[in-house]
């Protein structure tokens, strides 16, 4: 399955080149990603205009002009099911992504998203069939949305809770965690460090 990654900044504040660990956070997210047995192919939509910046970090970027996160992801968009996930996720959990690509197989929904219990789709963490998203974000574009976030209103989509997945590993929460600044950055540190004294 391919993986595609959406390090595609929409204000002035988001950064996905931060440096975590001496190595830029998008970076960290496609090398997180190629650990997982199911994936086979890495993918970064970039806005175009950052495309040389972005072609220093990661292997395989897509230049997308677009006005959205969620009018990128339509343009980028592959023809078979991928998995999804922001570039500022340095913390993905390749056992998570595994599951959650072999879970996607066996039940073929539109696509398997992870719920916390309040709610909260983590719509950027996620397995999708190519043409129900495309469908699912046309709709909402039509309806005047921007945000990705209101695609699951278009979609049938499986719901995975995750506090019952971390009932089970605690691990599973820290892969949607997301790097917005410098306590952040220092958190994913410490994390992963203490990842690599655990193998």
């Amino acid at each position: 399955m391919k993986a595609y990654i959406l390090a595609f900044p929409e204000k002035q504040w988001e950064n996905y080149t931060l440096p975590v660990a001496g190595e830029p956070v998008v970076g960290l997210t496609e090398r997180r990603l190629r650990l997982s047995k199911r994936i086979d192919e890495v993918i970064t939509v970039v806005r175009r205009d950052r495309l040389r910046t972005y072609s220093l970090h990661v292997s395989n970027p897509l230049p997308v002009s677009a006005r959205s996160r969620m009018e990128a992801l339509l343009k980028a968009l592959p023809e078979a099911p991928f998995f999804l996930v922001e570039g500022n996720m340095p913390l993905v959990m390749p056992f998570l992504v595994n599951y959650m690509t072999g879970l996607f197989y066996e039940n073929e929904p539109e696509a398997l998203i992870p719920v916390w219990r309040d709610g909260t789709a983590e719509v950027a963490h996620a397995v999708y069939d190519s043409d129900a998203l495309r469908d699912a974000i046309e709709a909402a574009l039509a309806e005047g949305y921007r945000s990705l976030g209101r695609v699951v209103e278009f979609l049938d989509y499986e719901p995975l809770p995750i506090e019952e997945l971390a009932k089970r590993n605690p691990k599973v929460t820290l892969s949607f965690f997301r790097v917005r600044n410098s306590f952040d950055v220092r958190f994913a540190e410490e994390t992963l460090e203490k990842m690599r004294g655990q193998i």
